[in-house]
C-alpha cells in the first residue's frame, strides 16, 4: 500500500509537466497527441519485445484495453485543446472535476452505493471551477472543453480499475496507446479538415518536448499510475490528481507569466479544490490506519 502511493504522487508530479508541454508544442492538440502517443506505444512495444513480456491476449481482452485506449486519447485531445483555448492555469484546475465525476459515474457504471461523502467533497471542487467559469468569459470554450476533458478522465480511471488488475501495466498501456493511435490515424483526414493548419511536423525543438513528453510523461506517468489503482480506489486516484494544478500553475506562472492573465477569483477557485484535496487526503489517512487496526 505504501508503494502504491509513492507510485501515484510521482505520477501526479509528472502530470504536472503535461500541461507545460501542451503550450510549450506548437502544433495543434490533435496532432500533438498523435505523435506523443504514437512514439509512447513504439518504446513500450520496444520495451515488451526486449524484455520478451507476453502481449499475446484473446480478442475480447485487446477490444476491452483499446475501448480504455480510444477514451484515454479523447481526454487527451480535449485537455490540450483546453490548453490552446484558454491556457494551462484553466485547463489543469478544470481537471480537478475528475473526482467529482467519478463520484457520480463510478457506483452507475459499478452498481455500487453512492458515497455522498466523496459527492460532498467533489462539490466543493465542482464550486471553484464554478467560480473560475462565471467570470472567466473570454476563457468559456477553454473551460468547457476542460470540463469534458474530465469526464473522459474519470472514465478511464473507472474502466482502467479491472484492467490493471488483469494484465502487467506496461503491456496495458502498449494496448491503450496503440488503440489510441489506430483510432486517431483514422479520424485524423477528418480533424485537420475541421481544424486546418500548415503545421504538420514538429521542429527540432517540438521533437525534443515530444520526446519527454511521450516517454517520461506518458510512458513512466502510465506505468506508475496504473501501479497505484491496484491497490488504491479509483476516487483517491483521482482526487489526489487535482494537486496536478498546483504543480502545473507554479510552473505556468515562472514560464508564461500566466498569473497576469488570471484575476482574483481563480485563486479563490483554485484554494476550493486544494481544499478538497486535503480533506479527502485525512479522511482516506484515517480509514487507512483504521483498516489497519481492525487488521491487527
Amino acid at each position: 500500500m505504501r508503494n502504491s502511493y509513492i507510485y501515484l504522487h510521482l505520477s501526479v508530479f509528472l502530470a504536472g509537466f503535461t500541461g507545460i508541454f501542451g503550450r510549450l508544442i506548437q502544433l495543434n492538440e490533435g496532432l500533438l497527441v498523435w505523435y506523443r502517443i504514437a512514439l509512447a506505444s513504439i518504446v513500450l512495444g520496444g520495451m515488451l519485445l526486449y524484455n520478451k513480456s507476453k502481449i499475446c491476449y484473446p480478442l475480447k481482452d485487446i477490444l476491452s484495453i483499446s475501448k480504455s485506449g480510444v477514451i484515454l486519447t479523447i481526454h487527451w485531445l480535449l485537455f490540450f485543446a483546453s490548453i490552446k483555448y484558454s491556457n494551462v492555469s484553466i485547463a489543469v484546475v478544470c481537471f480537478g472535476l475528475t473526482g467529482f465525476n467519478t463520484s457520480i459515474l463510478y457506483p452507475i457504471i459499478k452498481r455500487k452505493k453512492f458515497n455522498f461523502v466523496e459527492i460532498a467533497l467533489s462539490l466543493i471542487t465542482l464550486s471553484g471551477i464554478i467560480l473560475i467559469f462565471h467570470f472567466d468569459i473570454h476563457y468559456r470554450l477553454g473551460i468547457i472543453l476542460g470540463i469534458i476533458s474530465s469526464l473522459f478522465s474519470a472514465l478511464y480511471t473507472i474502466f482502467n480499475e479491472d484492467l490493471v488488475k488483469k494484465f502487467d501495466s506496461k503491456t496495458l498501456n502498449f494496448y491503450q496507446l496503440s488503440a489510441g493511435t489506430i483510432f486517431l490515424t483514422l479520424v485524423m483526414p477528418l480533424y485537420l479538415k475541421m481544424n486546418p493548419t500548415s503545421y504538420l511536423f514538429p521542429n527540432l525543438t517540438d521533437w525534443i518536448y515530444i520526446f519527454i513528453l511521450s516517454i517520461v510523461c506518458t510512458v513512466v506517468l502510465y506505468i506508475l499510475f496504473n501501479e497505484s489503482l491496484k491497490h488504491i480506489s479509483p476516487f483517491t486516484v483521482n482526487l489526489s490528481y487535482n494537486l496536478e494544478p498546483i504543480y502545473s500553475i507554479i510552473l505556468a506562472f515562472i514560464l508564461f507569466q500566466e498569473n497576469k492573465e488570471l484575476e482574483g477569483h481563480f485563486y479563490i477557485g483554485m484554494m476550493l479544490v486544494i481544499l478538497a484535496v486535503v480533506l479527502q487526503s485525512l479522511l482516506s489517512y484515517k480509514r487507512y490506519q483504521k483498516s489497519n487496526h481492525l487488521a491487527n
